[in-house]
């Protein structure tokens, strides 16, 4: 994706953003009245969101420890990162390793300032203000040049971001993964998820209310199917592709999501 109008780096507190809204369901501080009102009108139609947000945070620690510990790899790029919560995916990598390394994408300005604020004493972590769609300024930024090695298994991550954009093919979901994709060695990984619904009407509405709430910073609500194709060729971890908070539960009774008028789907895929 090419652009020549730089993000804007004001914090207009007015319009709802994916990221705020996600800090909120989290139980976050970092979020605007705008955030919590559109979190509660689509409460009305999709109840389930706030136990489906915290069970994809409870996913990508899993995912993130599960790489570490089981498959080595110390270097973790991830797109559309929000804002810093509690077990954010460098802690949990520098449990394992602390010289693991971590370079988080966002084009959300409070990310920006959230993330560096708290990063500014790590040297293994960073924080780019980019949008995830800009796959050649993200690999060639100082800090992932810095951090990452392309010659070693990354660990590439698109964690409940893909429903952000829109489809097309230079810049949707399918092409920003295979561009990526593209610079990776045998043994990195590709992470990737996002909102799915096979009722056609709450596809519809929510594809509808949260592009109207984003003022079109918005991509679309997706089926299962949808999710599948981003995954083909890679080595696909065990359990499938699957409602995240049955991806490897901690322990039989983790949380589990309750309803499925939406869910969150998708896995883990090996690059060989």
């Amino acid at each position: 994706m090419q652009t020549d109008k730089p993000l804007s780096t004001e914090i207009d507190a007015s319009i709802p953003t994916a990221a705020r809204m996600y800090d909120h369901y989290l139980g976050g501080k970092d979020n605007y009245a705008a955030d919590r009102a559109a979190c509660e009108e689509l409460d009305k139609v999709v109840p389930s969101t706030r136990r489906l947000a915290l069970n994809n945070r409870r996913f990508l620690q899993r995912v993130v420890r599960t790489l570490a510990e089981e498959h080595g790899i110390r270097q973790f790029l991830d797109h559309g990162s929000g804002l810093p919560t509690q077990d954010n995916v460098h802690q949990v990598a520098q449990r394992i390793d602390p010289d693991s390394r971590v370079v988080y994408v966002d084009n959300d300005p409070m990310v920006l300032v959230h993330g560096r604020a708290l990063l500014e004493q790590d040297e293994r972590t960073a924080v780019i203000h980019a949008d995830m769609r800009e796959t050649e300024g993200i690999l060639a930024h100082p800090d992932t040049q810095r951090l990452i090695d392309f010659s070693q298994p990354v660990a590439v991550l698109f964690n409940s971001v893909f429903h952000c954009i829109p489809d097309s093919d230079t810049d949707g979901p399918l092409a920003v993964a295979t561009r990526v994709r593209e610079r990776l060695v045998p043994g990195s990984a590709m992470v990737m998820c996002q909102l799915v619904s096979e009722d056609p009407e709450v596809r519809d509405f929510v594809t509808d209310f949260m592009d109207k709430a984003t003022q079109g910073h918005w991509g679309r609500v997706r089926q299962e199917k949808d999710v599948a194709t981003l995954f083909e060729g890679l080595e696909i971890l065990e359990p499938g592709l699957v409602e995240v908070s049955t991806w490897r539960p901690d322990t039989e009774v983790a949380p589990r999501q309750l309803t499925h008028e939406w869910i969150e789907f998708g896995g883990v895929g090996i690059v060989r």
